[in-house]
């Protein structure tokens, strides 16, 4: 999986370990070169810290809870994999998001050792290239969503597949690469839940459909893989029922059905939704992706017939489909198939120095452009340009104009030419997610909580009134008691009535207290300030007004 030197160099077997790996860990230092100097953001950061958090202090690792309220809108192992963090090096910034930024680097290696398998090393480096280039999957790997994690064990499990059925039948190897693909599954199953037998198990009655073959579905393994798929990703979903029997219907029922079917999650766009968002995707190496996908669907089969790249067309261009027909869309849902986009290009371009080089060329410009845009953005709304926005801004264009000067150096190597492109895409990405962050209305509750924990004791009362900010619990280490909100936590709050609290109810309680702390929706804090309610404004920022009773 190493990345190794061009043709003309020693043989790898010879090279020092450190020759061999240098590449990788140049490319690792700078995807996480950032993840600590970024604030967690609302709302996902902060709830995808706060609830491992939760498990961590509650020593309970079967129901997830989100504000001490239980929480059964996704399955546990990112929860799990993120406590476990907390547990050896305490809650950080990038302890919260090594486990999903970390799984979206190891696409890279993934995607590599894929495409070196069937099309050789300098197709491996092209898709390489392809996908630490893309925007899309920059940004959203280097947040703490779910979706890198889960992209990673789907994508692992469907290379595993196609490594599987391109074995001779029968063989070991054969049944080894399945067991793989199964377990793998079952992993991204426990990421995000059942749509895995949507786009893999579509993706492979689909392609049945097309080849009109059915030797495919002989060739599963599926007694040993079902069992082995039940043992991984069962016993969690059996133990959390025992305990909770209102969650197979919230989970199955109103997390996938009603998701797809339905627009009760009030996530609805239009049908073109994922179209730009793809085009963000492959922009640098859009003609090559062209190519690549029409090469996929004009395979030819091989000895054993199995047609590895249409197997993965198919499957990226269902996912695209599921997702552009479901009732509840969000930005993240296609990044699934950037990476097998990202192979099937390697596999059909084979020239990673000319995609390497016209990708960072392409790149500085829309890196430019998005750092001026977002200082302009900052003067029209705010009528001031943060500090630190301007250095991150100066910093991305830097990363991005220094990559495409070195680009036209003709005598490098595809390897360094590869090296060039993604640790210029990397490092100005980051820094243009951290200016962003710096231009207000605040993105994080971060320098709020900074502001407000000289106010608040191990034991002083904590409410949240008329908002739930999700990176205020993390930041504080603490739960908050709500008052006159639910959104995400109604359910949470229907299986335990007795922690609702109305906004009159929170007044008496707020009025006859001791000292107290509550962060209030700005204009709940008007319309109560203005009713007489006590209290002494500690900080404030876009979203939210942190108040003390005394």
């Amino acid at each position: 999986m190493a990345l190794v030197a061009a043709p003309e160099a020693r043989p790898a077997a010879v090279r020092p370990a450190a020759a061999r790996w240098l590449p990788w860990a140049l490319l690792a230092a700078a995807w996480l070169a950032t993840i600590q100097v970024r604030p967690m953001l609302d709302p996902d950061e902060g709830r995808y810290a706060a609830i491992p958090r939760e498990m961590l202090a509650n020593r309970d690792f079967i129901t997830p809870r989100f504000n001490d309220l239980k929480y059964f809108e996704k399955p546990p192992l990112q929860y799990w994999a993120t406590a476990t963090a907390f547990a050896f090096f305490g809650l950080s910034e990038w302890s919260s998001r090594i486990w999903a930024v970390g799984l979206a680097f190891a696409c890279l290696p993934l995607v590599f050792a894929w495409v070196r398998h069937y099309y050789g090393h300098e197709a491996a480096l092209a898709a390489l290239a392809a996908l630490a280039v893309s925007p899309y999957f920059q940004v959203i790997g280097h947040l703490n969503l779910l979706d890198a994690a889960f992209t990673f064990w789907l994508t692992a499990a469907v290379l595993a597949f196609t490594r599987a059925q391109s074995e001779p039948t029968g063989s070991a190897a054969e049944r080894r690469w399945m067991l793989r693909a199964w377990a793998l599954a079952a992993l991204a199953v426990l990421s995000k839940g059942i749509v895995v037998g949507v786009l893999a198990g579509g993706a492979l009655v689909l392609y049945t459909l097309i080849e009109r073959d059915l030797r495919t579905w002989r060739r599963l393994h599926a007694r040993a893989g079902v069992a082995l798929f039940l043992i991984i990703a069962a016993p969690w979903f059996v133990l959390v029922t025992l305990r909770n029997p209102s969650f197979p219907g919230f989970f199955f029922v109103h997390e996938h059905f009603a998701r797809f079917l339905t627009t009760v999650h009030q996530r609805v766009e239009p049908w073109w939704y994922f179209l730009p968002l793809l085009l963000g995707a492959v922009l640098p190496w859009l003609i090559p992706c062209l190519r690549g996908a029409r090469a996929a669907w004009m395979e030819q089969p091989g000895s054993h017939t199995f047609k590895p790249r249409r197997f993965l067309l198919i499957y990226a261009l269902l996912t695209l489909l599921f997702f552009s027909a479901s009732g509840s869309k969000l930005a993240p849902y296609i990044l699934p198939m950037v990476p097998v986009l990202a192979a099937l290009t390697g596999a059909a371009l084979g020239d990673p120095s000319r995609l390497a080089r016209h990708a960072a060329r392409a790149a500085a410009p829309l890196v430019v452009l998005v750092a001026v845009g977002l200082l302009i953005y900052s003067l029209r709304r705010n009528n001031y340009l943060p500090h630190e926005a301007l250095i991150w801004a100066l910093a991305a264009c830097a990363a991005a104009l220094i990559a495409a000067a070195l680009s036209f150096r003709a005598p490098l190597r595809p390897l360094t030419l590869v090296l060039i492109a993604a640790l210029g895409a990397s490092l100005a990405w980051q820094s243009l997610m951290c200016e962003y962050t710096c231009i207000p209305p605040a993105r994080s509750a971060r320098d709020l909580v900074r502001a407000v924990r000289p106010f608040i004791g191990a034991q002083t009362p904590l409410y949240s009134v008329g908002q739930f900010r999700e990176t205020v619990s993390p930041y504080l280490g603490r739960t908050l008691q709500l008052a006159g909100y639910e959104g995400e936590l109604r359910f949470g709050l229907d299986e335990e009535p007795e922690r609702r609290m109305s906004l009159e109810q929170f007044a008496a309680r707020w009025s006859g207290a001791g000292p107290a702390v509550a962060f209030f929706d700005p204009h709940v804090w008007d319309a109560m300030r203005r009713r007489g309610l006590p209290g002494r404004v500690l900080a404030a920022d876009s979203h939210t007004v942190a108040v003390s009773r005394l």
